[in-house]
């Protein structure tokens, strides 16, 4: 087992891109797809980071479009992880737009993404353990681990989640 251990700062993630006409959708404001590639990206960074191996998506658990994107807007992407396992890592990205000419900051969507570490050989590997720092990153561990053990349970593993 991997004795290692880091912290969530140590692989915290911060993405920044102006929202420019070619990411618009029909109705004007950001394409949804161009967001969620974007989620993708800062948390594929974030868990290659932690991990210091390529990382792969396995599952987007949960995307969450509160507000829209408008063109002329950047896009503030914030990646951290909340829990790992014995190999998988859960990363929240938090999204915000930022109007440059007033300086409102709105949160425009939330997403879970799920990475898992790769080896040389390119199979899974194990990831360092979370060094928990603060009461916030225990609590979102537990959620984190809670989440893991409902999508296994939706795809109808019976497997231990790794502690």
């Amino acid at each position: 087992m991997n004795s290692a251990r880091k912290t969530v700062a140590e692989s915290a993630t911060r993405l920044n891109q102006f929202m420019n006409p070619e990411h618009a959708n029909a109705l004007g404001n950001v394409h949804g797809g161009v967001i969620l590639k974007l989620c993708d990206e800062c948390g594929g960074i974030t868990a290659s980071r932690h991990a210091r191996r390529p990382a792969v998506t396995v599952a987007v658990d949960s995307m969450s479009f509160h507000e829209p994107v408008w063109v002329g807007q950047l896009l503030n992407l914030r990646g951290r992880i909340n829990y790992v396992g014995r190999t998988s890592m859960e990363v929240e990205v938090i999204v915000e737009t930022e109007n440059l000419l007033t300086g409102e900051i709105t949160h425009t969507n939330s997403a879970y993404c799920i990475y898992v570490a790769l080896d040389d050989q390119g199979r899974p590997t194990e990831a360092p353990r979370l060094e928990l720092t603060t009461d916030a990153e225990r609590r979102r561990f537990e959620e984190g681990q809670e989440r893991q053990r409902q999508r296994l349970e939706r795809e109808g593993r019976q497997k231990k989640i790794e502690e």
